[in-house]
């Protein structure tokens, strides 16, 4: 998968702005949601915060594969 994603032009410092920017718009999720939707609590924000959140550890991850390969070849 990382051959393809190198292949296809992805480099490792983009997928590690895409793991900050997910840190970023968690954290904005987060905020509008419980701004906007002040009838479904605080539950539903912290929800939203989670799920996008969830999102950075996978792009790090894939940011590593990534500069490993880029290191071999």
């Amino acid at each position: 998968m990382v051959k393809y994603l190198h292949e296809a032009g992805i480099k490792s410092e983009w997928a590690y702005a895409a793991a900050f920017g997910s840190i970023g718009l968690s954290f904005a999720t987060w905020l509008t949601s419980k701004e906007k939707e002040k009838g479904a609590g605080i539950d539903r924000a912290d929800r939203w915060g989670i799920f996008i959140g969830q999102w950075a550890p996978t792009f790090f991850g894939l940011g590593n594969a990534l500069a490993g390969y880029e290191k071999k070849n």
